[in-house]
């Protein structure tokens, strides 16, 4: 009976979970839409922001209703609120965390958004980035900053960087689209290289233990780098490869930035990092100051352009929020016992088996 019992409360939270997580979605696009129609001269509306939430995938995956409940529960907020952007503004856009497909500190979808709607606007001005992040993955690292160059080179309008205690690797990498970088006296910053991937050979630990694993594949190099078989030298030179090539974009975006030799950037770029001080002499930064003054002297050269100089130019900020409760995390431990390999995976980031701009 009493089995019986907890069954019941069991089911009966579930079903009111459901009921109030399909409430929530509903009320989500009726809100929307509402404030689409009133709001009409506001440049980002609940009913975009929610869409950012709910994506096509989302739609067209076959567990649709898990997929729809697991993002209304975990949400990807933005922290800017409801303004009126008629007047002349600068995006400030935070770069926050390690630089990945999607975690609790940086959402690649909702950083290219962002830049997107500004490029849309015709009333910004620049944007501003202010990075605090050790890198990351080389494939969005690198998307965002064509991103950023394509808003630059579609609306004439300048990018600016503000490096905070951190903008290493592929921080630094999305700085280089830049016009113009500023950093605090404490920044650390550089880091310019790239780890293609590691190798661990658990193989001597296995044989002393008494175990055996082997692993049945096609192509003599498809078990590279795994734990049970030593890396080879053509593995070895496999890897070395991607990592060079890697470090030639990363060189070569570096030197068109800072308007620098290929020569000049390789002698700086042996992933060390650098204080701002440091940076600064070796011309991977531009001005050293606090975060307001850097604002100030933005909104000075901007207010200085013909266009803009009988409108104030102000800054409006964005912030990648997640928020997590209780049934977010329930939903994990499901989704955990499903597919625990996936789950690893998001773990750490979805940086796993990519080349990475990190500093570690």
């Amino acid at each position: 009976m009493k089995h019986k019992k907890g069954l019941i409360i069991l089911i009966t939270i579930a079903v009111v979970s459901v009921i109030f997580g399909s409430h929530s979605i509903y009320k989500k696009i009726h809100e929307g839409i509402h404030f689409a129609k009133e709001e009409a001269e506001v440049t980002e509306t609940f009913s975009e922001d929610f869409s950012d939430e709910f994506d096509e995938e989302d739609f067209a995956s076959g567990d649709k209703f898990s997929r729809i409940i697991s993002k209304s529960l975990s949400k990807n907020k933005d922290s800017s609120i409801k303004r009126n952007l008629k007047k002349p503004y600068v995006a400030v856009i935070y770069i926050t965390g390690v630089i990945s497909e999607e975690n609790k500190t940086y959402n690649q979808k909702w950083l290219l958004k962002k830049i997107k709607n500004a490029k849309n606007d015709p009333n910004n001005r620049g944007i501003l980035l202010k990075i605090d992040s050790p890198g990351g993955t080389v494939y969005e690292s690198d998307e965002a900053y064509l991103s950023l160059m394509e808003y630059k080179e579609a609306t004439k309008r300048p990018v600016f960087a503000y490096f905070g205690s951190l903008a290493a690797s592929g921080g630094y990498y999305i700085g280089c689209s830049a016009d113009k970088i500023f950093a605090n006296r404490n920044t650390l910053t550089g880091s310019i290289g790239v780890i293609a991937g590691g190798s661990l050979d658990a193989t001597g630990l296995l044989d002393k233990i008494g175990v055996k694993m082997t692993t049945i594949t096609a192509g003599r190099n498809k078990n590279m780098g795994n734990y049970n078989a030593p890396l080879t030298e053509e593995q070895r030179a496999i890897m070395q490869s991607i990592a060079d090539e890697a470090y030639e974009q990363f060189t070569g975006i570096v030197a068109d930035s800072r308007k620098m030799s290929i020569s000049e950037i390789k002698k700086l770029a042996d992933g060390r990092i650098y204080t701002a001080a440091q940076a600064q002499k070796n011309g991977l930064v531009d001005e050293i100051c606090s975060f307001e003054n850097a604002k100030e002297s933005i909104k000075k050269s901007l207010s200085e352009s013909e266009e803009n100089s009988k409108k104030e130019v102000n800054f409006i900020e964005y912030k990648y929020q997640f928020e997590e409760n209780w049934m977010s995390f329930l939903y994990g431990a499901a989704s955990f016992a499903k597919n625990p390999e996936a789950s690893i995976y998001g773990l750490l980031g979805n940086t796993a088996g990519k080349c990475l701009y990190l500093y570690q």
